[in-house]
């Protein structure tokens, strides 16, 4: 892949985009959704992965409730990563995420990743680039093995918002109560460091890309919606499937 530079590419839906129209649109996926997912679980055939990758506040949450969460939870689940517990610690950095991957039938959602292991431990140098290299070869193996031999799509979204918004959003955290839940002391302290995650992000996207990455501008959360809807719905699409017959 050739290299990126994530502040080049826009936060924001392209001009024009009209976001009555785009909302209307995106309500009629998701009601078209729904009867994709029961038919992907009667058929037995696929799976889907679906890795939500951003900075803070860049509405992994909001995109799973809006989007996602409109499926039948039996054949959703959702799993969010947080720092690695002392027995994930004991194991190699993907076993906590293969425990994960679904069965056929499946729908998983991962609220961050694998991919954290070469982001934040990266920016705060707890791995060296060495280490770092290792793990995106094994990342590219471990997401071939899904595709190769339990028939798993996955769709890598990285939510691209611009550092403004994202002032804006933590701000927002701290003064609106319905939002103040999500309100991390160390997250002033991680966004300070965007830089440095802009380029490992980069460098992730740029070696990790056999299964090709989403960059999906999220500065307006109604097109975020609406790209990812979309892309979720041709993906099951693409699998013609069919009810099974008595």
């Amino acid at each position: 892949m050739n290299k990126i530079n994530l502040a080049e590419i826009s936060t924001r839906a392209p001009e024009g985009t009209d976001k009555r129209t785009t909302k209307a649109v995106t309500k009629e996926i998701i009601e078209e959704l729904d009867e994709l997912q029961n038919l992907l679980f009667a058929e037995h055939k696929h799976a889907i992965l679906i890795i939500l990758q951003g900075m803070d506040a860049s509405g992994k949450d909001g995109l799973i409730r809006n989007v996602l969460g409109s499926m039948n939870p039996q054949g959703v689940n959702v799993r969010s990563f947080k720092a690695p517990t002392e027995e994930e610690k004991d194991h190699d950095f993907l076993w906590r995420i293969h425990r994960f991957t679904p069965a056929k039938g499946m729908i998983h959602i991962l609220n961050r990743s694998h991919y954290e292991d070469i982001l934040i431990q990266r920016v705060h140098k707890w791995i060296d680039d060495e280490t770092a290299a290792k793990r995106m070869q094994a990342i590219n193996d471990f997401e071939r093995l899904l595709i190769e031999h339990n028939n798993t799509a996955i769709l890598k979204f990285y939510l691209h918002i611009s550092e403004e918004e994202q002032k804006e959003r933590l701000k927002e955290r701290r003064q609106e109560p319905r939002k103040m839940w999500k309100y991390n002391k160390n997250d002033s302290t991680e966004a300070k460091q965007w830089k440095d995650y802009m380029k490992m992000y980069e460098e992730a996207i740029e070696n990790c890309n056999d299964v090709k990455w989403q960059i999906i501008p999220s500065d307006q959360n109604w097109y975020k919606e609406y790209v990812a809807a979309q892309t979720l719905r041709n993906t099951l699409h693409s699998f013609r499937m069919e009810y099974p017959k008595l």
